[in-house]
């Protein structure tokens, strides 16, 4: 009930309101049956935008971090995502990738679609990143189509560390489904996962138009963080104690 809420009373006006999405190849999305969205990430109202537009319900697997935050603002938001239907999902080691399989499995088990990010984080810097092969394990081993989606403008909008979004229109595509039944029965092989993961990857960056970059997104922050870090170090360097 209060996902219904928040979508067509509380939450899902205002977002029209304020990014006046334009919608394209919504009836890719099926009407009914097990499906996965597969999404690009640029921003965090992705969360948000991408169900206020669908005529489904959809589930995404939400990063463990929004429910475990401390205080009163933490509990706020673990509490939202958990009404909203979100799954927390715990995104260090491999037996938190199963974990994760598992849970997307589960939902796709009872015929709805689930919401997924193959690049496993947001784009810091707005271009697609290498997609993760959980999405092909879990397409495969369920059997469902795949549709790839992708969000432009969304980080124009509210870019990672900006609270607030601007306002300003944006636009959501819907590719046709992708279908993996041909690779029925391979979901333990790694060059197959491989292969499908890069065709759901492809699918998006067509959609998007955005620049590739054939290596992880959460390699590249950190990457990119250390180099900051290093920068101001070169500014700002220790002073001696005594």
């Amino acid at each position: 009930m209060f996902y219904h809420l928040l979508k067509y009373v509380l939450l899902g006006p205002l977002l029209r309101l304020v990014f006046r999405p334009r919608i394209e190849g919504l009836d890719h999305v099926p009407a009914s049956g097990a499906a996965i969205i597969a999404g690009n990430h640029l921003s965090f109202s992705d969360h948000f935008l991408m169900p206020a537009v669908l005529r489904r319900r959809i589930t995404f697997l939400a990063k463990a971090e929004y429910f475990t935050g401390p205080g009163l603002k933490g509990r706020l938001t673990a509490a939202f995502f958990r009404s909203a239907g979100q799954i927390p999902v715990d995104r260090s080691g491999k037996e938190a990738g199963r974990a994760a399989i598992r849970e997307g499995l589960g939902v796709l088990g009872r015929d709805e679609l689930l919401g997924i990010y193959p690049e496993g984080t947001r784009s810091h810097d707005g271009r697609l990143y290498k997609g993760k092969v959980g999405v092909a394990v879990m397409a495969l081993t369920a059997g469902v189509p795949v549709v790839p989606c992708a969000m432009i403008g969304t980080f124009e909008a509210q870019p990672p560390g900006r609270r607030l979004p601007r306002v300003r229109p944006v636009a959501i595509r819907f590719g046709e489904p992708l279908d993996f039944s041909r690779y029925a029965g391979m979901e333990h092989e790694k060059t197959v996962l491989r292969a499908v993961t890069d065709e759901i990857m492809y699918a998006i960056l067509a959609l998007s138009g955005q620049e590739y970059v054939d290596r992880y997104a959460a390699e590249a922050k950190a990457e990119q963080e250390a180099e900051a870090r290093a920068v101001r170090g070169r500014r700002f360097p220790r002073m001696p104690l005594g």
